[in-house]
């Protein structure tokens, strides 16, 4: 496997750089350029973008809907992003917004059936990318690096956790 060496994030470091400091910019820089891939094949073989993708992603797993706020939380960007985003798919008939069943002041977006249609063909090309993307690790590398991901993430949550536990 030959090694790109073109500048990116990863390229602020050197070995007398902190282990820990080299695997974060080693993993950002992995993260961001398969991020880059996937906006760019969005963009070229279906004309939308990441934030689309993604809020009919989070609709497509809810098919009750979502609040507006909801989708703001579950996609960590503002109000604002999201009603822009909703905006633009309820114009081309991929969502609705229909009347919260309990909160007169909010709305519930759902994919329509048309939007279910073509998101699922979306996800389906989206995988394959993603397949593809990751394909330089074999099946044991990615279940190794799967595992050892779960074990950062469990000790990044308790962190959060003694946190939120001292700021209380």
């Amino acid at each position: 496997m030959t090694q790109d060496h073109s500048p990116d994030l990863e390229s602020r470091v050197s070995d007398q750089d902190h282990q820990a400091l080299r695997l974060w910019l080693r993993l950002l820089a992995c993260t961001t350029r398969i991020e880059d891939q996937i906006r760019q094949r969005l963009r070229q073989d279906f004309a939308t973008t990441l934030p689309r993708f993604d809020l009919l992603a989070q609709l497509e797993r809810h098919p009750e809907g979502m609040t507006m706020r909801e989708l703001s939380r579950r996609l960590m960007v503002t109000g604002g992003n999201v009603t822009g985003v909703v905006d633009q798919l309820e114009a081309e008939g991929q969502v609705v917004r229909e009347p919260h069943a309990t909160d007169r002041r909010s709305f519930t977006v759902k994919l329509t059936a048309t939007g279910r249609r073509q998101f699922r063909k979306w996800a389906a090309t989206h995988e394959q990318w993603v397949v593809e993307l990751l394909g330089g690790w074999n099946a044991e590398q990615k279940s190794e690096i799967y595992t050892l991901l779960a074990g950062l993430k469990s000790h990044l949550a308790q962190l959060e956790q003694d946190e939120r536990k001292s700021n209380a």
